[in-house]
């Protein structure tokens, strides 16, 4: 039973970040197209907010309920609330679900085509959902060998290498 948990729970976490990654994305070319000329603002903004309702409620949405049920699952299945690498992914994971939930605000939002913030804001927050990511598999993979020292290092060394990245595209965009 563990691998047809451990399975499924897998493959919606990999729908859930494809949808948060790429839903953030969307709304960075909906308010990118809040500086066109009004038709073509227009349908554009109509068009993204079909493909963000698609995403978020056909995707998102079912892939984060879904991998939460089977992993709280694999956790009750093997009786895991006492490893200290579980705790830790617990806390990150529920991080992960505030961010999901900050998601569902914007998302509502740009529904109404109410531009909350900046293209450069956003793609700042398209890579958070990258550090829980990274911060989560190592978490999982490394268990109880990973120093934490070093790994919380490491968790910021990944964020300012982001966005430093995020600030040199801005630079070449322009």
């Amino acid at each position: 039973m563990y691998l047809y948990l451990k399975s499924l729970h897998l493959i919606f976490v990999v729908s859930w970040f494809a949808g948060l990654f790429y839903m953030v994305r969307l709304f960075i070319y909906h308010t990118e197209a809040g500086d066109r000329d009004a038709s073509e603002r227009s349908t554009l903004f109509g068009q993204f907010k079909i493909m963000e309702r698609r995403l978020w409620q056909i995707i998102t949405w079912p892939a984060a309920i879904l991998s939460t049920i089977f992993g709280y699952w694999m956790v009750i299945e093997l009786n895991l609330w006492s490893q200290g690498w579980m705790m830790l992914k617990l806390g990150l994971t529920t991080l992960l679900w505030v961010y999901h939930l900050a998601n569902h605000w914007l998302y509502r939002r740009y529904q109404k085509d109410e531009l909350v913030w900046n293209s450069t804001q956003l793609r700042l927050w398209n890579e958070l959902a990258t550090l829980w990511l990274v911060a989560i598999i190592f978490v999982v993979v490394l268990k109880g060998t990973l120093n934490w020292i070093y790994g919380t290092l490491g968790f910021f060394a990944v964020g300012v290498l982001l966005m430093i990245a995020v600030r040199t595209y801005k630079r070449l965009r322009k």
